[in-house]
């Protein structure tokens, strides 16, 4: 009776969490609370707060990961539609910081729906493309782009460039890992190209400035410049093995800025250097190796969309925030997954990873 008892607690805590997947993160997680102590100036409180954004982040996931997908499947129009109803909230009564419109206040606190988005986008278009799985044409891959642009829209005015390039990611992976021709793919780059004077009209002054100091930092080394010129030196002067822990100079001298969020990759570069970014990476492509298989395996188109577009953004996310810190793409505020202090990404990401791991654990269950 005991023996019973022990094995329905152990299924029901750890029995839809996936073993490779967990220990992957488990790594990054270390990595990254090794590194924030760094950066945040060896602030205990700062490592404690995160450590209840990781307790928040791994319930969120625990319990995604106990829902099956074909309830998961349920949950995407309501959460989508949701996700309009709140980024036209933004829109029309949100709180603007920092000049920009990105929050809304719903009494008991502030939410920002963008991160809705970011799971209820990669859901909707999966579930329609599962719904036409039997009759696909160009119809419907239209129909699928009308669902990414309209949010991606929304958000994009707010502005928040970084999270509409995060969505406009997830969706596009839907898109292409259900069939989506080259033809049509290269014909859209095309288009994306030509319009580059159009797009340039409409961009703010700030986006503008981004892309111009990133062809050239040192026309406003105090300004603009100033995140990606430091950020280079703290990168570069990390070397072969690095300067050794809570021993950056660019980090401790307080020259690096954002270096607990956006930019902790400069200070992870300048402490372990080119052997320690050589494992970070390691670390990475065993969370997106995981999550390929686990699209792979999957035995639904609806799962194998959606694990494959979760597991693609998790890759965005880290390749944008290195490009972003190493001075080869602009900066758009994109934090680097499992590694940068924060909360609100933290459970975007892990309810991600509750998602790959009910497709996993239930088609194992049901085999």
């Amino acid at each position: 009776m005991r023996r019973k008892v022990t094995s329905r607690l152990y299924r029901l805590l750890v029995g839809h969490i996936d073993g490779w997947l967990m220990l992957a993160v488990v790594l990054l997680l270390a990595a990254g609370l090794t590194v924030l102590y760094s950066a945040s100036g060896e602030s205990v409180a700062r490592i404690e707060t995160q450590f209840v954004n990781m307790a928040v982040a791994f319930t969120a996931m625990w319990v995604v990961a106990n829902i099956p997908p074909r309830y998961l499947m349920s949950l995407a129009v309501p959460m989508y539609i949701a996700g309009l109803l709140l980024l036209l909230g933004v829109a029309l009564f949100g709180e603007i910081v920092n000049g920009a419109r990105r929050w809304l206040d719903i009494g008991v606190g502030r939410i920002q729906p963008s991160e809705l988005m970011k799971i209820a986008l990669p859901l909707t278009m999966a579930w329609y493309f599962n719904r036409y799985e039997a009759v696909l044409g160009f119809r419907n891959f239209c129909i699928a782009a009308l669902l990414l642009i309209i949010p991606v829209a929304l958000i994009a005015k707010q502005p928040d460039l970084g999270t509409a390039i995060l969505i406009s990611a997830s969706g596009f992976y839907v898109l292409f890992f259900a069939g989506l021709s080259w033809r049509v793919m290269v014909g859209l780059a095309i288009i994306t190209g030509a319009s580059l004077p159009v797009l340039w009209s409409v961009m703010h002054d700030y986006q503008r400035m981004r892309v111009m100091t990133l062809l050239d930092p040192t026309t406003d080394p105090l300004g603009a410049g100033y995140h990606i010129i430091q950020a280079t030196i703290a990168v570069g002067s990390g070397g072969l093995t690095g300067k050794g822990w809570l021993k950056g100079t660019q980090t401790h001298l307080d020259f690096l800025p954002e270096r607990t969020t956006d930019f902790i990759f400069a200070v992870f570069s300048e402490e372990f250097g080119l052997v320690g970014n050589s494992l970070l990476l390691i670390g990475f492509m065993l969370v997106i190796a995981r999550g390929l298989v686990i699209a792979a395996n999957a035995t639904t188109l609806f799962s194998r969309l959606l694990a494959g577009a979760i597991t693609m953004t998790f890759f965005t996310y880290a390749f944008v925030n290195m490009g972003m810190v190493s001075g080869i793409l602009p900066v758009v505020g994109v934090p680097l997954p499992l590694i940068s202090y924060g909360g609100t990404a933290l459970v975007t990401i892990f309810l991600g990873f509750g998602i790959l791991m009910s497709i996993q654990t239930h088609k194992v269950r049901a085999s």
